[in-house]
């Protein structure tokens, strides 16, 4: 097979008209060159979704991450200011923290001992009041950008990212009251997916294949009046639900932010998910589960059965369509124009990005 991306990128990167578009070509999905140009022009210039408010309530409550191949560490300082630190010791790139942590005093690195404040200043280094002009007040952990919105913490590694204001622009008012910031975190389940994190992405922003892949989802929805609206940096998969198996009566909201994470908001609970890229053919979900408090323990599990199996079939359908797209045969496909709306704005989205990065 050709290895080189670059005839391929010069017939994707066009911009594609909704009535006629093309599905990306299947090098975008296995391609090594992709994955980095997404490193550097996707991942790295965008928001992403690193943490809840939960995780991060008191002074030195931490929660690990990854940014682009960056360690993030999202802390709160003493001073009740929450900061994203590039969790990388600047002595010889040690870890700072391995996991999620409560109450911590200080941050250490875990390779050869600095310690450094939760606001990311060096304290100490042990033994090195040899080394010449060393001075501990000159160094300190390099910061990436930090949001919070409705209860949940997002992180950018490059000022070229859009103003946060328009990753979210809308969706506050159309969720009322059913506001993330009322919910509490109950678990996280993280799946591995062997696809590339695009085609996880794809199979979420369009509900086309919800009669074929989900036979116990697809009744619970009004496929007549599924709609999908597009913002600049976001979409909205809605549908009003049939107050059958978990869900009462009401309205699904599927929201997806450029370019990896999403909102799933139903009466009484909230999922968000991001997907994480780990290598050009596979991805992690971590999937975590928010419920209102009049939700009880038995809808709760109740829930998440069934939104697990709901996973494991998107799974085996991703999993599959990678196979397809490294198999050679796959020659991109049209898009459906109002059932995969969404999908075909996340392209076009790429699409600018790889444009950039060329």
């Amino acid at each position: 097979m050709h290895d080189d991306p670059r005839p391929l990128a010069e017939a994707a990167l066009q911009p594609q008209p909704p009535g006629s578009a093309l599905a990306l070509p299947a090098g975008c999905y296995t391609q090594a060159a992709f994955a980095d140009a997404e490193r550097r022009a996707v991942f790295a210039r965008s928001w992403q979704l690193v943490a809840h408010g939960a995780q991060v309530a008191l002074a030195g409550d931490h929660a690990v991450g990854e940014l682009a191949g960056v360690p993030l560490l999202v802390v709160r300082g003493d001073d009740g200011v929450l900061r994203a630190l590039h969790n990388v010791c600047r002595h010889r790139a040690g870890p700072l923290a391995d996991c999620d942590g409560r109450g911590a005093r200080h941050l250490t690195c875990r390779y050869h001992g600095w310690r450094y404040a939760l606001d990311g200043r060096l304290l100490g280094a042990p033994d090195m009041g040899r080394a010449q002009d060393f001075d501990v007040a000159a160094i300190g952990l390099p910061q990436a950008r930090l949001a919070q919105w409705q209860g949940l913490v997002f992180a950018a590694l490059d000022d070229a990212a859009p103003p946060f204001d328009q990753l979210v622009e809308g969706i506050e008012a159309r969720l009322g009251a059913m506001s993330p910031a009322a919910y509490a975190l109950d678990r996280r389940a993280s799946y591995e997916v062997a696809c590339n994190w695009k085609v996880y992405v794809d199979n979420y922003l369009e509900g086309y294949h919800l009669a074929q892949v989900h036979p116990t989802l697809s009744p619970l929805l009004d496929g007549q009046r599924y709609a999908t609206t597009t913002a600049r940096y976001s979409s909205l998969q809605a549908s009003p639900l049939a107050g059958s198996g978990p869900y009462a009566p009401g309205e699904a909201l599927y929201w997806w932010l450029w370019p990896n994470a999403m909102l799933n908001v139903l009466p009484g609970r909230l999922q968000t998910n991001r997907v994480v890229p780990l290598a050009v053919d596979r991805c992690r979900v971590d999937f975590d589960y928010f419920y209102a408090p009049e939700v009880g323990p038995e809808a709760r599990l109740e829930d998440q059965r069934f939104s697990d199996e709901v996973q494991r079939e998107d799974i085996a359908i991703c999993e599959a369509v990678q196979r397809g797209l490294a198999s050679g045969s796959y020659v991109a496909g049209r898009l459906n124009p109002r059932q995969e709306s969404g999908l075909h704005h996340f392209h076009e989205l790429l699409r600018a990005a790889y444009r950039a990065a060329a």
